[in-house]
């Protein structure tokens, strides 16, 4: 699954309209940008692009869009912030239907090395369907050449990720990679497909069900799979153990059954907690104060509900990454929004953090939970796609990836 595509290094854009898709799918509050992440990430694509004379057409979502285009889902806060960071004007064309006249009359006006950004490609609406085919053709007739920069979007097959991939190349134009799609998939597909070895990966977060496919797959892979976060105790209780009130998916004990007898089997180590915070209420809000006890996991009361791994299951899960030479770590360990009940996370970050392992953090909650902790420039790759990450961790391809041009 290694990277054998085309980037913007392998093609010649003097003079050429390039439509870039980006990740611009960032935080607002009040109409301002609170993380700008995804704006810089995006950087190195654009102005690569600018220096080589290219007319750069930058197109993006934001937002889920559930009742038609709107305001407040607009991009053009992030024109404004990208008109700053670029030092020069980012066009902004603010047409809801994205493709119209007014942003061909904008890309027509086109110098070279001129940024346009168009509006929100999720105002069109449904991307994905009948009506995607329409707006493939419609973006792929705005620019000769088109870059793929969107690795968060890259599990979708929509317009603007893959479908104008076949009209830009069936009028002769290239279709190729970005500088951030490139990185996502050198370092996750390096560490599924060929890792240095001991490879741990660490998998998170509330349920078993979301992450189905990506235990199996991982378990194939790594060495060593250490399971916490809300998931940790469908496996607990497939265990024979009481859990509480904790979280649990009863639909899926035979599978964590399943998954247990496979690592078994394959001589793979799978660690779970041995011992838990556990909490009779859950905070309101959620990072309201909250009184934690640490109980073993063959203890959890019967009216108490388990929201973090305990001290020892932090030295476990840290002992097992010491000696890693690649980790991957996908979700939080417990409740990481309410600072008590994010002490396994924190520790989890702090070993990655102390490692030498190349560290990959799989995108969504867990991204969130390193940058907000103050340990992102400690690990080695952080993912900009939660979906997108986790589906290259099953194994599977992502349109987005299969869509640009191969080398």
């Amino acid at each position: 699954m290694g990277l054998n595509k085309k980037s913007v290094d392998d093609i010649n854009v003097k003079g050429r309209r390039v439509l870039v898709r980006c990740d611009f799918n960032v935080p607002l509050k009040d109409g301002k940008i609170t993380d700008e992440t995804r704006i810089v990430a995006a950087l190195p694509t654009i102005n690569k692009l600018i220096k080589d004379g290219g007319k750069v057409i930058l197109c993006s979502h934001l937002g889920k869009v559930k009742n038609g285009p709107n305001e407040g889902e607009s991009l053009a806060p992030v024109a404004e912030r990208l008109s700053e960071k670029l030092g020069k004007k980012v066009n902004f064309v603010s047409d809801y239907n994205v493709t119209g006249d007014a942003a061909t009359a904008a890309v027509n006006a086109m110098a070279e090395g001129d940024v346009v950004l168009l509006q929100n490609t999720r105002f069109r609406g449904a991307e994905e369907t009948k009506n995607g085919e329409q707006f493939s053709k419609e973006l792929a007739d705005l620019c000769d050449d088109y870059v793929c920069d969107a690795f968060g979007s890259s599990h979708r097959a929509h317009a603007s990720v893959a479908g104008v991939t076949e009209c830009v190349r069936a009028k002769g134009g290239s279709c190729v990679v970005g500088y951030l799609m490139q990185k996502e998939i050198d370092f996750l597909g390096k560490a599924v497909e060929d890792p240095v070895r001991p490879f741990v990966a660490i998998l998170g977060g509330a349920k078993v069900a979301d992450k189905l496919n990506v235990i199996n797959n991982l378990l194939e892979k790594c060495d060593t799979l250490i399971i916490g976060g809300g998931m940790a105790y469908t496996f607990l209780k497939a265990q024979g153990k009481e859990i509480g009130k904790s979280l649990c998916d009863d639909e899926k004990l035979e599978y964590c059954k399943e998954m247990m007898a496979k690592a078994e089997k394959l001589g793979k180590k799978l660690l779970l907690p041995v011992d838990s915070a556990v909490i009779s209420e859950f905070p309101n809000p959620i990072d309201a104060p909250v009184d934690v006890e640490i109980v073993s996991v063959d203890s959890i009361p019967a009216d108490k509900e388990a929201c973090d791994i305990g001290t020892e299951s932090a030295k476990l899960f840290a002992d097992a990454v010491k000696s890693a030479k690649t980790v991957v770590w996908n979700g939080p360990m417990g409740v990481f929004e309410n600072p008590t009940l994010a002490k396994g996370t924190l520790a989890v970050a702090q070993a990655l953090a102390d490692t030498d392992a190349t560290t990959i953090i799989g995108g969504g909650d867990s991204a969130a939970a390193v940058n907000q902790m103050g340990f992102g420039d400690k690990m080695s790759h952080i993912s900009t796609g939660g979906g997108a990450s986790l589906e290259f961790l099953e194994g599977k391809e992502l349109p987005g990836v299969a869509a640009a041009d191969d080398k």
